[in-house]
């Protein structure tokens, strides 16, 4: 291991103060999580959410971060982690009825991605459920 918990075949980058609720943020971030990166880079380039730029950004440059500082092959990394969390709230006034003032909150995120080089883990498929048959009584 070396600094931060980070292993030596790990990259990472970070994207900080995405202007979206870390809720948006993070159903892109399940749509990628645990993919090669290039079958990410394709998923995030053909998304039709606003965010999938900032993410696609923040993979190419974890990317760049494992060719350049660690010199490992693009085509065994796959995405370990991607995590977003919350970051500050703006806090706005609208006027309202009666000289009353509404809130308005605009909220920014914080992405972390995390690349491994090697094999991709399968995904676990859910277990299939037994059937039982019910007795019923005469």
């Amino acid at each position: 291991m070396t600094r931060y918990g980070i292993k030596d075949n790990q990259v990472r980058a970070f994207n900080k103060m995405i202007r979206i609720s870390h809720q948006k943020l993070n159903l892109v971030c399940a749509m990628v999580r645990g993919l090669p990166v290039d079958r990410a880079v394709d998923v995030l380039k053909f998304s039709k959410k606003r965010v999938a730029g900032e993410v696609l950004k923040t993979l190419l440059s974890a990317i760049a971060n494992a060719e350049h500082n660690k010199n490992l092959p693009v085509d065994t990394l796959f995405i370990k982690e991607i995590w977003c969390g919350k970051a500050l709230t703006m806090k706005r006034i609208m006027p309202g009825p009666r000289g009353s003032a509404r809130p308005i909150l605009k909220p920014f995120s914080n992405l972390t991605i995390v690349l491994e080089s090697g094999a991709a883990p399968k995904k676990k498929e859910p277990a299939k459920k037994k059937e039982t048959k019910k007795e019923t009584k005469k």
